[in-house]
């Protein structure tokens, strides 16, 4: 039979594909254009000259590094708190067989599922419930939620990867849970959740909508931003942060998909 593996794409297919790349990418092309315009309050092309200026005029912005703090901090404590309940979730749902299993696990997902606006009603009304103060913790709760489901994700795709009879081996072999978790389970999970904390990381650093209805009067940074773009005061200086923001998140997802990319095999079928 003839494999069509070494096949070329039709041309149609290939202009196709072209098109549809820069109708995703042409708009982030235009953010780095006018992150060098000399054009300080609004946008026209093409741009009247370029410079570099803008640069550090954003450098020393207290309000900027203000907001990127804020940003960097949230998502390193949401990332976290996801570590550790998406790997405790995805250990008990792909490990054991309990009564409500799926339940469970549709649970853990829906978070992710849901509009943000609809997470974001929902927290604002059981804080205001309890009678919590909207702070810096309620902003880490708040992105917690979807930040968990992605770590589970990786993690319990990553357990049913892993072969069952490493484990039984290991504790055979007289190891207790602490060990045969050390030193087999978390070997074989390590990049799961490191990709999974990668992506969760950059989903938290440019969250909005859930942001919005947790952060009260503080600011993180794409909340800076869209502020920035109803009010503007140096246009240009939102766009050197929006180039920011995309280098920030989007070296963690390719190195994310560069560790998950070839995680199809199970680990310990062949032992």
């Amino acid at each position: 039979m003839r494999s069509d593996r070494g096949q070329s794409a039709p041309l149609g297919l290939k202009i196709a594909a072209g098109c549809g790349l820069l109708f995703l990418h042409l708009p982030i092309l235009l953010i780095f254009v006018y992150a060098f315009t000399t054009e300080e309050k609004s946008f026209v092309w093409p741009p009247p000259g370029l410079t570099t200026q803008w640069f550090a005029v954003t450098w020393n912005r207290p309000d900027v590094w203000q907001a990127l703090s804020l940003s960097v901090r949230v998502a390193a404590i949401s990332t976290a708190i996801a570590l550790i309940l998406g790997t405790l979730c995805s250990a008990a749902v792909s490990r054991t067989k309990f009564f409500g299993r799926e339940t469970i696990s549709l649970l853990v997902i829906l978070p992710i599922a849901l509009p943000g606006i609809i997470t974001g009603i929902a927290l604002r009304s059981a804080f205001a419930l309890a009678d919590i103060p909207f702070s810096f913790w309620t902003i880490v709760l708040g992105h917690a939620t979807f930040c968990v489901v992605v770590v589970y994700n990786n993690a319990v795709a990553r357990f049913r990867r892993t072969s069952g009879s490493m484990i039984e081996a290991s504790m055979d072999l007289g190891a207790d849970g602490f060990q045969t978790f050390r030193h087999v389970v978390l070997p074989n999970i390590a990049t799961a959740l490191l990709a999974g904390g990668m992506l969760a990381f950059a989903l938290s650093f440019d969250e909005v909508i859930v942001t919005t209805f947790t952060a009260g009067q503080q600011q993180t940074l794409p909340i800076w931003m869209l502020e920035e773009l109803i009010r503007p005061r140096q246009r240009p200086v939102t766009n050197v942060v929006a180039m920011v923001v995309m280098l920030v998140t989007l070296l963690p997802i390719l190195f994310a998909y560069y560790l998950t990319r070839d995680g199809d095999q199970i680990a310990g079928s062949g032992k």
